[in-house]
């Protein structure tokens, strides 16, 4: 039966380690011989049922991206970029392609801000026994101002965001991986992380697979708007256009690729 809840045991909750905050704190994945319910492996990639799943109805999975407990994906090799994003993405879609699950998720958090709870790169996948998440979103969110269209894969600053203010947006079709797709969301990261005009340390990746399109939206993170807690009403900063021109400008002019 479909719902619009998700429903958190507490009592899991409780148990997770947290190293974002606490430096002090044992990284699970570093450790790497004591981790159990191994899915798959790719070299230093591993996916893995979730440890302490706090989510009802659902199956959690954790993706650790690198055996580097420091590292970002702004700084990730290419190479182990591109190779991170297609396991990424192919075991996401094979979730889903089992029927099992009303949707499956993908997403990633960075940073204080982010929801996260371990300071390790990582993303989930989440199967959703009783929601759809496309229930939620209306393709207006994915449009906005064109950075850049190329190699079969638009980047665009979103006109209509989500949740409010700047939402960066990458999109493929879903037919086969782009390395354009992973250069990019590379790109804007790097920009959030180094050349934003307010300082952020703190970003979310959601994928979505939506009209035969495979799109990621990349979201700084600062504290949340009362006015969307509150009333779920997003707001659309003045200077957008300028957002746009100053990303390009650093990242995507043929000087800067």
């Amino acid at each position: 039966m479909k719902t619009s809840h998700l429903h958190f045991n507490t009592s899991i909750g409780v148990q997770k380690p947290e190293s974002i905050r606490n430096k002090q704190q044992a990284c699970p994945f570093c450790a790497r011989e004591e981790l159990t319910n191994l899915i798959k492996v790719d070299g230093p990639i591993i996916l893995l049922k979730n440890k302490y799943p706090v989510l009802e109805n659902a199956y959690q999975t954790v993706l650790i991206e690198t055996d580097d407990c420091h590292g970002e994906l702004s700084n990730y090799e290419l190479p182990h970029l591109h190779r991170l994003l297609q396991f990424a993405i192919r075991n996401w879609l094979e979730l889903d392609k089992t029927g099992q699950y009303e949707s499956v998720i993908l997403f990633k958090n960075h940073g204080p801000l982010s929801g996260g709870t371990i300071a390790h790169p990582h993303m989930q996948i989440i199967g959703l026994n009783n929601i759809n998440y496309q229930d939620n979103i209306a393709e207006e969110v994915f449009q906005g101002i064109t950075i850049e269209e190329k190699d079969q894969v638009r980047i665009t600053l979103s006109t209509k965001p989500k949740v409010g203010f700047y939402e960066f947006n990458i999109d493929m079709d879903d037919s086969c991986y782009h390395e354009t797709f992973g250069v990019n969301l590379q790109k804007v990261v790097d920009y959030i992380l180094n050349n934003f005009p307010f300082k952020a340390s703190s970003y979310n990746l959601f994928f979505y697979h939506y009209n035969r399109r495979i799109y990621v939206k990349i979201v700084p993170r600062f504290v949340t708007t009362p006015l969307y807690i509150g009333y779920e009403i997003p707001q659309v900063p003045d200077n957008l256009q300028w957002m746009a021109d100053d990303i390009k400008s650093k990242y995507f002019t043929s000087e800067s690729s």
